[in-house]
């Protein structure tokens, strides 16, 4: 074992005391949320416990938009923009409203737009200009 190993009694010291802080404060306990700690804990896509209805399931080809974005999406990955889980999280950190208004690949578009702009791969600015020049080379307002 070498003197790297071996834990210094100042360290342990320390850490008694960062654990003596956190034990004097005074937490709510789970139970004071009346039933909304579930509901803060829920994500969009989280449904488990919900009535369900029937689920209309339709067999269609995928549009070029669509495609395109998963395309996209997996560059992204493949350039380490991020990974897999990364995606995944952004997509369900959407937010209810705009998880249930986009489509499938229309939610992966969107984060793929906002990684690339944290990132600071692209700004808003670009992103907006780039957009205009779209619409303008389709005709669209």
């Amino acid at each position: 074992m070498t003197s790297n190993d071996t834990p210094d009694p100042q360290q342990r010291v320390s850490n008694s005391n960062v654990s003596d802080n956190v034990s004097s404060r005074e937490f709510p306990a789970p139970h004071s949320f009346d039933g909304t700690f579930k509901e803060f804990m829920r994500t969009a896509h989280d449904l488990g416990g919900e009535a369900g209805g029937p689920i209309q399931l339709q067999e269609r080809e995928q549009m070029a938009w669509e495609t395109n974005t998963m395309v996209t999406c997996e560059c992204l990955a493949w350039r380490g923009v991020w990974n897999h889980t990364e995606k995944l999280r952004r997509v369900v950190d959407l937010g209810d409203k705009q998880y249930f208004s986009l489509p499938y690949a229309g939610r992966f578009l969107l984060s793929a737009t906002r990684a690339m702009v944290d990132k600071r791969l692209v700004t808003l600015a670009e992103l907006t200009n780039k957009i205009d020049e779209v619409k303008k080379r389709h005709g669209k307002k």
